[in-house]
C-alpha cells in the first residue's frame, strides 16, 4: 500500500525536479542561454531613468512695478495654475511687468499632459489687458551629455566658428539620442540652440579652457537617451571629423561618461570578487568540492535569469541595480547551500544520493521558501514607494526580488538533480567507529552547553536582548544623518556671478530696463530654466550686454588662474553667460584620476585660494544626480506676507549661521532688493518667500547642519513667518518619514506571510521580537565607519528584515519537525542547535564575505554603495550571535506563555 504524502511533501517541487532530471536540466540551460542574451541587451548609466516633469509660464504684462506685478498678474497665475493635478509645487518670480511661474509636477507625471493642463487653465485665467504668456514644458534629463573645445593656431574665431558650423554641429546633430548641439562662444546666433534670438547681436556666451579664450560646443541627449550610448556615438563621430580637420584641434572639455563607466565598473569588480568570496566560504564548512560546485552553480544561474527579468522590466546595468545583484549574492547561495547541505548531511549518514536528496529536500523546503518569500514580502514595498526615491529604488526591490525567487527555484530544483548526480555516500570502514558530532566538533558541544544554559535562564536572555535593542536606539544620536551620500566624482563647479549694473543714463522704462532693477530669478528658478535667455536681458543694447560678458570673463580668469594652479586639477571649462545671463559663469573643474586627496578635500583647499573679489559671489557645486545649477544641500524657505520682515528675518540667519562651523557659501535670496521698492519678488506656494541657503564643509553632516539652521531659524523668525525645509535637507526628512512607513508595511506582509505558511502565530511572532536584534551591529558599524544614517543605510536595514528571518525559520521548523519525531521541547531544541549550526554560519558568513568587497569602499561610486554594506554587516553579525540563544529562548518562553493563556481560559 503507498504511503500518503503530507503536505510538505506534496509542496515540495525538488521531488518533481528528481524525478525528470533532463527536463530541469534542459529549462536552466535555455534560462542561462536567454539570459546571456538579455545581458547583451542591457545598457549601463549612473542612475535610474527617473522623470522629472517642469513646467515654466513666463507672462509679461504692461504694469510697472514688481507689487503691481505680483499683486495683478502674480496672483492671478497662481491661483488658476495651483488646482492642477500631481502639482507638488508652485514657486514663482515677479519682476516689473513680469511674472515667471515653476510648476514642478509629482515624479513620473507625463509631460506633455501636464503642459496641456497648464495651458487649459491659462485660458480660463482672469488676467490683465495685454498680458502675454509662453509655456515651456522641460524635462530636466535632457541634459548635457559631452562637450568639446575648438582651439587653432592658424585660424580665427569666426572661421572656426563657420567651421563649426557647417562641418562638425551638422553630423553630431543627427546622430541618435541627440536633442541639439549648443555652440558656445559663437560671435553670431546659434542656430542649433534652442533659442533664435537674431535681435542680439553680440555673442551669448563666452568660452576659456585651461586658461584661454576659446570656442566650444555640448551635446544636449534626449530625456530618454542613454548618456554612454550618446558619447560613445559622439566620440566616434568626432574621430571621423578630425581627421578631416588637420589644423583644429578638438578637445575633449566636459562629459560624465566617463564617472558613469568608472561607477559602474567599480560596481562590477565588487559584484565579481563577491561570488569568488560567497563561493570560497562553502568549501571549508562542506569539505566536498561537488557539493561546493552545486551551490556555487547557484549563482550564475540566478544572476542569468535575473537579467532576463531586468531586460523585460527596461532596467539598466546602473549603480542601483548592480548594488542590488552585489549584494543579493550572498541570499542568492544561501537557499542553495541550505539544501546541498541538508542532501550532504543524509548522504554522511549512509542514505542513497536519490533518497537523500528526497528526505533533504522535503525537511527543508518550507523553511527555505518562506524565508525566500519574505525577503520578496520585504522589497516589493520599497520597488512601490513613492515619490523621486520610490522610483529610484523601484529597480532595487524589483531586481532584489526577481533574485531571490530564481534563486529559490535553482536551490528546490536544479541543486537536488545535481546532488543526486554527483555526490555519494561516505565509504564506512566497520573497523572504525563513528565518532559524533560532539567528538568531532568542540564548537558544537560548547554551542551546546550555552544553549542548554540559555533555556535554564531565560529570564537573563531576554534582559541581554532588551538591552542590546536599547543600545542600538542609543547609538542613533551619534551617527550622522544625512540624505544620499556625497559622491567623489573628481569633478566640481564652480559658480561665479558679478552685479548687474545700471544701464548707460539710468533708464529705468519698462521698455528697457534696468538690470539692477530687475534682476535674474534666483537659484531655484535657474535650475528650472535650463537654459533658456530671460526676455528681460534681450531688451538690453549691445554695449552693456558685451560689457558684462567681458567684465565676468576678466573675473572668470581670475578664479581659473587660482584652480590651475592646483596640482590635482587636470582641466578647467569655463562658460560666462550661462542661462542668458551675461554677469554669470560656471567653471567645471576636472580632477586628476591619480590624486591622493579627495574632491571634498580639493574643493576646501580652493575655498581658501579664491580670490576674495568684491561684489562677485563664488560657490563651488557639487555636480547633482540632475544639474541644477546653484543648487545647495541645505535650503529654508521663510514664507510670509511682509517682504521686510522676511528680509530681515533672512538676513538675521544668514549672520549667525556663518559664525558656526561647517557652513559655507551662506545666501539669502533677493539680498539687494529693496523691500520697500522691490524689484523681485519670490513666492512658494502662494506666500511671499526668502530663500537662506548654504553648502556644508567636509565632515558637516546634514542632519545636524539642518538642526542647527532650523534652531536658529526658529528663534529668528517672528509668528507670522513660517519655516519650509527645501533640498536636500526637505528630501532626508521626507525619506525618513516614507521608510517609516516602507518598514512598517514590510515587517507586516512579511509576518503575514509567514502566518499563512506556518499556520499558527508563534512562529511568525518570535521572527517579529528577534528582528530588532539587528540594530545594535548595523548601528555600531554605522557609527565606528562614521557612515551616515540616511537613504542608503535604511535600505540596508530593510535589507536585514528579509534575511534576519531565515536563522529563525532554520531552528524553529526542524525542532518542529524533531518534535513530531517524538522527542520533547529541550531535547529538540538542543538537537536543532547542534544539526543547524553549520548552515546558519555558512549562509552568514557566505552574505558577509560577499558584501564585503562593497563595505571597503573601493572604485568610484563607492560612497553610494558602502553604507549599506556595512549595515548589513554589522546587524547581520549581531543578530547572528543573538538569534543562535535568543530564538530558542522566544520559542520556548512564548509557547510556555500560550499554554498558559490557554489553561487559564480554559479554567474559567
Amino acid at each position: 500500500m503507498t504511503r500518503k504524502l503530507s503536505w510538505r511533501e506534496r509542496l515540495n517541487i525538488s521531488r518533481w525536479a528528481i524525478a525528470r532530471p533532463w527536463l530541469t536540466l534542459s529549462f536552466w540551460l535555455a534560462i542561462a542561454v536567454a539570459g546571456l542574451f538579455a545581458f547583451s541587451s542591457l545598457k549601463y548609466a549612473l542612475f535610474p531613468d527617473i522623470t522629472f516633469p517642469v513646467v515654466v509660464v513666463q507672462a509679461k504684462a504692461p504694469l510697472d512695478t514688481a507689487l503691481e506685478t505680483e499683486g495683478q498678474l502674480t496672483q492671478s497665475l497662481e491661483e488658476s495654475l495651483g488646482a492642477i493635478a500631481r502639482l507638488d509645487s508652485l514657486r514663482s518670480s515677479t519682476y516689473p511687468g513680469q511674472s515667471v511661474i515653476n510648476l514642478a509636477f509629482s515624479v513620473g507625471t507625463d509631460l506633455q499632459a501636464s503642459t496641456q493642463s497648464v495651458k487649459t487653465q491659462l485660458q480660463q485665467a482672469q488676467l490683465p489687458p495685454e498680458t502675454t504668456f509662453e509655456v515651456i514644458p522641460l524635462n530636466l534629463n535632457e541634459s548635457t551629455a559631452i562637450s568639446y573645445a575648438l582651439k587653432s593656431r592658424d585660424k580665427t574665431l569666426p572661421e572656426l566658428t563657420d567651421i563649426a558650423k557647417k562641418q562638425i554641429l551638422p553630423p553630431i546633430s543627427q546622430l541618435p539620442g541627440v536633442l541639439r548641439v549648443d555652440l558656445l562662444g559663437d560671435d553670431s546666433p546659434n542656430e542649433e540652440g534652442k533659442n533664435n534670438t537674431s535681435n542680439i547681436e553680440t555673442p551669448q556666451t563666452l568660452v576659456r579652457f585651461n586658461n584661454e579664450n576659446a570656442l566650444a560646443f555640448r551635446v544636449i541627449k534626449q530625456g530618454d537617451a542613454n548618456t554612454l550610448d550618446v558619447v560613445a556615438s559622439v566620440e566616434q563621430a568626432i574621430q571621423t571629423i578630425q581627421a578631416g580637420l588637420p589644423d583644429v584641434r578638438l578637445t575633449l572639455a566636459e562629459t560624465q561618461a566617463d564617472y558613469i563607466r568608472e561607477a559602474t565598473q567599480a560596481t562590477i569588480d565588487a559584484l565579481i570578487l563577491a561570488i569568488i568570496l560567497a563561493v570560497l566560504v562553502i568549501f571549508p564548512f562542506l569539505l566536498n568540492w561537488r557539493a561546493t560546485l552545486i551551490a556555487a552553480i547557484a549563482i550564475p544561474l540566478s544572476l542569468l535569469g535575473t537579467f532576463i527579468v531586468m531586460a523585460i522590466a527596461g532596467f539598466n546595468l546602473e549603480t542601483i541595480t548592480l548594488l542590488a545583484l552585489a549584494l543579493v549574492i550572498g541570499i542568492i547561495v544561501d537557499d542553495a547551500i541550505v539544501d546541498v547541505e541538508n542532501i550532504s548531511r543524509h548522504i554522511e549518514a549512509g542514505e542513497p544520493p536519490k533518497q537523500a536528496a528526497i528526505r533533504g529536500t522535503d525537511e527543508i523546503g518550507l523553511t527555505v521558501t518562506a524565508s525566500t518569500l519574505t525577503i520578496v514580502a520585504v522589497f516589493l514595498p520599497v520597488a512601490l514607494m513613492g515619490g523621486t526615491i520610490g522610483q529610484f529604488f523601484k529597480p532595487f526591490g524589483l531586481t532584489v526580488s526577481a533574485a531571490v525567487v530564481i534563486s529559490l527555484l535553482v536551490a528546490r530544483t536544479l541543486s537536488p538533480v545535481l546532488s543526486v548526480w554527483w555526490l555519494r555516500p561516505k565509504q564506512r570502514n566497520d573497523n572504525i567507529p563513528e565518532p559524533d558530532d560532539t567528538e568531532r566538533s568542540p564548537a558544537l558541544q560548547t554551542y551546546r552547553n550555552l544553549l542548554q544554559w540559555s533555556l535554564n535562564h531565560r529570564g537573563i536572555v531576554v534582559i541581554i536582548a532588551i538591552a542590546s535593542f536599547a543600545a542600538g536606539v542609543a547609538l542613533i544620536p551619534l551617527i550622522p544623518k544625512g540624505f544620499i551620500p556625497k559622491l567623489d566624482r573628481g569633478e566640481f563647479n564652480i559658480i561665479f556671478s558679478s552685479p548687474l549694473p545700471k544701464l548707460p543714463g539710468g533708464s529705468e522704462s519698462p521698455e528697457t530696463p534696468s538690470p539692477e532693477t530687475n534682476p535674474p530669478p534666483p537659484e531655484e528658478g535657474d535650475s528650472i530654466f535650463g537654459e533658456e535667455s530671460f526676455d528681460w536681458l534681450t531688451d538690453l543694447a549691445e554695449s552693456p550686454t558685451k560689457f558684462l560678458l567681458n567684465e565676468t570673463r576678466t573675473t572668470a580668469e581670475k578664479i581659473e588662474a587660482v584652480a590651475l594652479q592646483t596640482e590635482d586639477v587636470e582641466s578647467a571649462f569655463t562658460v560666462v553667460g550661462v542661462r542668458g545671463e551675461p554677469n554669470k559663469g560656471k567653471m567645471y573643474v576636472k580632477l586628476r584620476s591619480d590624486r591622493l586627496l579627495s574632491t571634498s578635500q580639493i574643493q576646501e583647499q580652493l575655498r581658501a585660494q579664491l580670490p576674495q573679489l568684491e561684489d562677485v559671489t563664488i560657490s563651488i557645486e557639487d555636480i547633482q544626480f540632475v544639474d541644477t545649477i546653484d543648487r545647495k544641500p541645505l535650503q529654508i524657505a521663510l514664507l510670509g506676507d511682509d517682504l521686510e520682515i522676511l528680509k530681515q528675518a533672512g538676513e538675521e540667519i544668514k549672520t549667525r549661521v556663518e559664525k558656526l562651523s561647517g557652513f559655507v557659501e551662506v545666501e539669502i535670496s533677493s539680498a539687494d532688493s529693496d523691500p520697500q521698492k522691490p524689484s523681485q519678488i519670490d513666492r512658494l506656494d502662494g506666500k511671499r518667500a526668502v530663500y537662506f541657503s548654504s553648502n556644508l564643509l567636509q565632515g558637516k553632516a546634514l542632519g545636524d547642519a539642518t538642526t542647527e539652521a532650523l534652531a536658529i531659524a526658529r528663534d529668528v523668525v517672528p509668528p507670522t513667518v513660517t519655516l519650509d525645509l527645501k533640498g536636500d535637507a526637505a528630501s532626508s526628512n521626507s525619506v525618513l518619514s516614507s521608510f517609516s512607513g516602507t518598514l512598517t508595511l514590510a515587517a507586516v506582509c512579511m509576518l503575514g506571510l509567514l502566518i499563512l505558511l506556518f499556520k499558527r502565530l508563534l512562529e511568525p511572532l518570535v521572527v517579529g521580537l528577534s528582528l530588532p536584534l539587528s540594530i545594535v551591529g548595523a548601528m555600531l558599524a554605522l557609527l565606528v565607519t562614521q557612515s551616515d544614517f540616511g537613504t542608503i543605510s535604511l535600505i540596508g536595514i530593510i535589507f536585514l528584515l528579509g534575511l534576519l528571518d531565515k536563522n529563525a525559520l532554520l531552528l524553529m521548523d526542524y525542532a518542529n519537525q524533531l518534535r513530531q519525531s517524538g522527542l520533547n521541547r529541550t531535547a529538540a531544541i538542543l538537537e536543532t542547535g547542534q544539526v543547524r549550526l553549520r548552515p546558519i554560519l555558512m549562509t552568514t558568513l557566505s552574505t558577509i564575505l560577499g558584501m564585503v568587497p562593497i563595505a571597503l569602499g573601493l572604485g568610484a561610486g563607492a560612497e553610494l554603495r558602502q553604507p549599506m554594506a556595512v549595515t548589513i554587516i554589522g546587524g547581520l553579525l549581531a543578530s547572528t550571535l543573538l538569534s543562535l540563544i535568543v530564538v530558542p529562548v522566544l520559542y520556548s518562553l512564548l509557547e510556555d506563555s500560550w499554554i498558559g493563556i490557554k489553561n487559564v481560559v480554559k479554567g474559567k
